[in-house]
């Protein structure tokens, strides 16, 4: 046989990869988000640090992230004020509103804490991120 015809010899073409949410903190986000009032402390791996805070559902964020918005003055002031509603909007009409519900892809906090090496901990009244980058988690502050 020769290597032409060898399968482990062909070139292979390269293949691009995402990296994965977890399935358990998805669950954990889908569950948190069936009760707007519900929040659990959670510590996550992101990014080389930690960042504690309370979980909660997008929908909490969306109504915290909406009066933070409004709390701006200046002259897109009036313009931000609505800005939420329309991202959920937009959100709604290009996923369409049938078929089987997706597990989540981001993940919410309040009262957010970042912790880096070698830096002051950042802290921040609300964060949003992709549930991909979070490389671990734990139910629970750092004490």
């Amino acid at each position: 046989m020769t290597t032409e015809h060898d399968p482990l010899h062909q070139p292979a073409a390269p293949v691009l990869t995402e990296p994965a949410p977890d399935v358990q903190l998805q669950m954990l986000v889908r569950l948190i988000g069936q009760d707007p009032e519900a929040a659990l402390p959670v510590t996550l791996t992101v990014g080389g640090g930690f960042l504690h805070g309370e979980l909660i559902s997008h929908e909490a964020w969306t109504a915290e992230w909406a009066r933070s918005l409004r709390t701006f003055d200046g002259p897109g002031a009036r313009i931000l004020k609505h800005f939420p509603e329309e991202v959920d909007r937009a959100v709604a009409d290009r996923q369409g509103h049938s078929g089987p519900q997706r597990l989540p892809q981001w993940i919410h906090l309040r009262d957010a804490t970042a912790v880096c090496p070698a830096r002051h901990p950042v802290v921040m009244p609300l964060w949003r991120g992709r549930l991909a980058d979070v490389a671990g988690w734990s139910l629970g502050r750092p004490s």
